[in-house]
């Protein structure tokens, strides 16, 4: 999955052929700021290699950071990527990446030793509130000034910028990585924008799914339904499944805003 945001590029999870991806759906590589991997399972991170060595030969300067969970060091040497502009640090539960105006925090699922999910939040910002700004005289250079000090000063009075304005919560997105439906995800996907959940099977093969930690269609929509996710997309079906239209009727009988992922899906967030 490919976040852009403010003209940079966040990469979750980085499978082979994830380079030729982004070339062909227009996700530029080289404005790709970082990389966060759920866990080290070869499909999840294979591509980092070719996607470092494409910047390599472009020049890249900047820092391009990888984070992943304990061994992702060991990883990334074992794909030969000593390249000067990366850097990867490994990490646990808590924010792992703070960027300007969001944050992305990992979490631990239920997939084998060490898997995460991760959550890109922005932070909260406030509107300004036109009534109250009239009354207070609010107007022209005045917004910049409250936006950056904090307060300004009107007629010898100074107004604070939270008696002008009203927090308004950022939007949230959350990537499981692969995981069992496990109550920490659920809990991390509260009232999430966008949740994106792996489902690799149909209830056709629920044994196996349990067996593999892995989720099915109707365990991510369950779990969505449950959380008050406003959107569900439902990543890494199995290439078992040529045709997924049961499996989405397996979805949303339990939520109706699920969907089933894409080649080239493109989701705008406003």
């Amino acid at each position: 999955m490919g976040v852009r945001y403010e003209g940079e590029v966040y990469l979750f999870d980085c499978g082979e052929g994830t380079q030729r991806q982004m070339m062909k759906y227009k996700l530029s590589y080289a404005k790709t700021k970082a990389i966060f991997i759920t866990h080290l399972h070869a499909d999840h991170y294979l591509g980092i290699a070719g996607l470092c060595h494409t910047l390599h030969m472009i020049g890249r300067k900047d820092i391009l950071t990888v984070y992943g969970p304990r061994g992702t060091v060991r990883r990334m040497e074992g794909l030969g990527c000593n390249y000067e502009f990366l850097r990867v640090e490994e990490v646990g539960e808590g924010v792992v990446y703070k960027g300007e105006g969001f944050s992305v925090r990992a979490f631990p699922v239920e997939h084998g030793r060490n898997a995460l999910g991760y959550v890109l939040e922005e932070d909260e910002r406030r509107n300004f509130e036109k009534e109250k700004c009239d009354r207070f005289g609010i107007k022209g250079v005045m917004f910049r000034e409250l936006e950056r000090k904090g307060e300004v000063e009107v007629e010898g009075r100074a107004v604070k910028i939270e008696e002008v304005t009203k927090p308004k919560k950022g939007k949230k997105i959350v990537y499981s990585g692969d995981t069992r439906a496990c109550r920490r995800v659920e809990e991390e996907a509260k009232g999430a924008d966008l949740l994106i959940h792996e489902g690799t099977f149909g209830e056709d093969r629920r044994e196996e799914a349990d067996e593999r930690e892995h989720s099915t269609v109707a365990d991510a929509a369950e779990l969505a339904r449950r959380a008050g996710a406003k959107r569900l997309i439902i990543t890494h079906i199995s290439n078992r499944y040529g045709k997924v239209d049961e499996l989405l009727k397996e979805a949303r009988k339990a939520f109706d805003k699920a969907e089933i992922a894409k080649d080239g899906m493109e989701i705008m967030l406003k």
